[in-house]
């Protein structure tokens, strides 16, 4: 029986793409997650594609109706959908993902990337609500970011802004790019790939490098305190630019207690030996 005045909830597919796996699930206009899961990213663009459609597809054959899909993915992504870039997803470099999945679903998409996404979501229900002005900065395969002025997501002149990982860090290597805060901030080829370099390991799961520092390990102890004095010095930097309200991070790292409580104590510190800003709150 229906009764006047029900609500009735639309629901969306989420999906997000990182460089290891998609993330998706099932959620509500109010934001509730109905259902989710995951799975490793493909290689190939067609087979990423696919599993994309498929996502989607499979929910229908599940008796779900679905209002719209919104998918996130890192790199520059412009307003209708085109992946100028995709971070380490290069097989997706150049794809019209928005037109490539309303062709194979018939349901309206929205790209957006990664970083932008994830800033949107923590103003709506997240660590951002009643903020107007803040930075997102997202920690996984790379580093994703995004600035919110005024309530809207600055995109800048060629929908570039907030590409903080791109941002150096020092200069002092022979790839210059790996000075950058990708290489020398995120989980994956930041992190893990010091950490690799270092003490001649293939971890996989930056958990590892913190549960080794716990342990006593003598190289992972020094590995994650440069770590930790690295992604500080970016972030005074974003803030002495951008002057927000907060900075939030994101990214499977950034629910590690260890991993707060390095990161507050690093930045804490390095404003401490910074004069000019050793006042500011």
């Amino acid at each position: 029986m229906i009764t006047k005045g029900m609500h009735f909830l639309k629901n969306y597919v989420g999906i997000d793409v990182g460089g290891t796996s998609i993330k998706y699930g099932l959620v509500n206009q109010d934001g509730k997650m109905i259902e989710q899961n995951s799975s490793p990213t493909a290689k190939q663009k067609q087979q990423i594609l696919t599993d994309l459609t498929s996502i989607v597809t499979d929910y229908q054959k599940n008796g779900q109706a679905i209002a719209g899909i919104g998918v996130s993915m890192p790199g520059v992504i412009e307003s209708d959908g085109i992946l100028t870039t995709a971070g380490a997803i290069k097989c997706m470099y150049g794809v019209n993902l928005k037109e490539e999945l309303e062709q194979h679903t018939g349901i309206k998409t929205t790209i957006e990337n990664d970083a932008n996404a994830a800033a949107i979501a923590e103003q709506w229900l997240g660590a951002a609500q009643d903020l107007h002005n803040y930075l997102g900065i997202v920690l996984g395969t790379g580093v994703g970011g995004a600035l919110v002025i005024n309530d809207q997501v600055y995109r800048g002149a060629h929908a570039r802004s907030g590409e903080f990982g791109w941002m150096l860090l020092d200069d002092q290597h022979d790839e210059l790019e790996d000075g950058s805060m990708n290489f020398q901030t995120a989980t994956v080829i930041g992190l893990l790939r010091i950490y690799n370099i270092k003490a001649q390991a293939n971890l996989t799961d930056a958990r590892e490098v913190f549960d080794r520092a716990d342990n006593g390990d003598k190289i992972a102890q020094p590995v994650l305190h440069n770590y930790f004095r690295k992604l500080a010095q970016a972030i005074l930097n974003l803030v002495v630019c951008f002057d927000p309200a907060k900075v939030v991070v994101g990214g499977g790292i950034s629910v590690n207690p260890t991993f707060q409580a390095g990161l507050q104590e690093a930045y804490n510190e390095l404003q401490e030996e910074h004069a000019s800003v050793r006042d500011l709150n």
